[in-house]
């Protein structure tokens, strides 16, 4: 499925999408299942033999992170989740200190899995906590409660996790923003080393988007950003360093995995929709739990949904993108000597937000967005990516002028 590649030692991450739920929140578009538990068996042996035909391409790099994502992979079983880092770790050069990921619901962990889990070399936890408010759980149809959150942080502690992060999002249905304080102070009392906090996007296709359609208020964006301004101050405040817009950690506890994505670093996934950034080419797998299973044992139906290879200009286009979701922001010779474009033109209009309050320059010389920045982050990419297209054309014109100068139409 993937070509093969010449060692190059570089580190290397794995994504393994685990597409099964117990039921579906009304506000997910990603792709995940409920009610396919019959699936998993023969999914099992499809992401098994995936990985296995897929690790001669991987040949010479070195994994430092794996990552399990959803879906639900806690609602997958302990027994298969070890079963697959074990063959991650047969077919793939993995790091001892590898950061080992298992994204979790509350409502589908125990101590005794959790304990088994850590036993076969997962060491960090994610757990979609998402709000403190039994009303806010209800009304997002979350399969868990308040209390059974709280027994889960317990229990991953208890199970010898050192490494555990807690998911909420901002403007919830029915969320006010009181609760939303409450939200965050709950969530530090438990006191994990990790926090994502989103806000809530009302995706196409989804139940709550079919409800908003039909006249339920959600908190405004006015509303939203305040709840955001106020949580980056308070997370400050409790000693969560924000290294991206909505991620927040503790001292050498930001999500190794995540960060590969946003500082483009390769990594393969395997799963129905999961992507890969591996070898220069882009590409992802069907959306699609019985084409992905037919795709992999059975090779009659296509497994690839899309494949690109990524130019120069397209990566230093991402590498503003991506790099200016992150507290680590932009360099002006990094960008001149991976991608061999002009920097004046970015750093010109970086000026120009600094001056709103949106941007500002480290002592090192990095431009990034403040957080009032990363409020309107779409916008302000948007349009550093439109001035980089214009350098682009305006140094592409010369060339075709003089390629073609002297010829007849």
């Amino acid at each position: 499925m993937l070509g093969r590649q010449k060692p190059a030692n570089e580190k290397l991450g794995i994504y393994i999408h685990i597409p099964f739920c117990r039921s579906k929140c009304d506000y997910c578009d990603f792709y995940s299942l409920a009610g396919q538990e019959g699936r998993m068996d023969d999914y099992q042996r499809a992401v098994l033999a995936h990985l296995k035909e897929s690790a001669f391409a991987a040949k010479g790099y070195v994994v430092d992170t794996v990552y399990f994502g959803g879906g639900t992979p806690s609602f997958y079983g302990a027994k298969r989740l070890r079963e697959l880092l074990s063959a991650v770790k047969k077919n793939y050069r993995v790091e001892k200190d590898a950061e080992v990921t298992l994204e979790a619901n509350p409502d589908s962990v125990d101590l005794k899995s959790l304990k088994m889990l850590r036993k076969a070399g997962f060491n960090r936890i994610s757990i979609g906590l998402q709000s403190a408010c039994p009303a806010e759980l209800r009304a997002v149809r979350r399969p868990h409660t308040v209390e059974q959150g709280d027994e889960a942080v317990a229990a991953a502690r208890k199970a010898g996790f050192a490494n555990l992060s807690l998911d909420l999002i901002y403007g919830l249905p029915l969320q006010t923003v009181p609760s939303w304080w409450d939200t965050v102070e709950h969530a530090l009392a438990l006191e994990p080393d990790h926090l994502s906090c989103y806000g809530l996007k009302v995706e196409e296709g989804t139940p709550l988007a079919a409800r908003v359609a039909k006249g339920e208020r959600l908190l405004s964006d006015d509303s939203q950003a305040s709840l955001y301004l106020w949580t980056v101050n308070r997370l400050s405040q409790a000693g969560y360093g924000q290294y991206e817009i909505s991620n927040f950690a503790r001292a050498g506890h930001a999500s190794r995995h995540n960060l590969r994505y946003w500082l483009t670093q390769p990594y393969i996934g395997f799963g129905p929709g999961a992507h890969s950034d591996f070898g220069g080419r882009r590409c992802s797998w069907v959306r699609d739990l019985e084409g992905y299973i037919r795709g992999v044992l059975e090779g009659d139906v296509p497994l690839l949904d899309s494949q690109d290879l990524i130019p120069r200009e397209e990566r230093g286009s991402e590498y503003l993108m991506l790099r200016l979701r992150t507290a680590m922001g932009i360099e002006e010779w990094e960008y001149r000597g991976s991608y061999f474009m002009d920097f004046a033109p970015i750093e010109a209009r970086l000026r120009d937000f600094q001056a709103q309050g949106w941007a500002e320059k480290t002592p090192a010389g990095r431009w990034r967005l403040t957080p009032k920045g990363f409020l309107v982050s779409n916008q302000l990419i948007g349009d550093l990516l439109e001035r980089q297209e214009k350098v682009r054309l305006s140094n592409l014109l010369p060339r075709v002028q003089e390629k073609y100068q002297g010829r007849r139409p």
